[in-house]
């Protein structure tokens, strides 16, 4: 069964992103106005992106776990999403 991975990894881009941005504003000026778009907006992608890879019935352990983790965990479960499995021998 093929799982359309599109959605979760425009969701794992925006939740990296937005954490960036969030990072780089409290670094420097720290903007309200950028911090209370972009905190939603991460917080959004990053619920989406643990649901969507924990919806997926053939996810490996790995890849549910890695969804949880902030910032990079949506690429990497994303990637670990993509990699066919080996098949397991007779």
């Amino acid at each position: 069964m093929t799982v359309n991975l599109r959605p979760l990894r425009v969701a794992a881009h925006v939740e990296l992103a937005s954490l960036v941005v969030m990072l780089a504003n409290l670094a420097t000026v720290h903007l309200a106005p950028v911090s209370s778009l972009m905190g939603p907006t991460h917080g959004c992608a990053y619920l989406f992106v643990v649901v969507a890879t924990w919806r997926v019935r053939e996810a490996p352990a790995t890849a549910r776990a890695a969804a949880v983790l902030p910032g990079i965990g949506g690429l990497l479960a994303a990637r670990r999403l993509g990699t066919p499995r080996a098949a397991a021998p007779l």
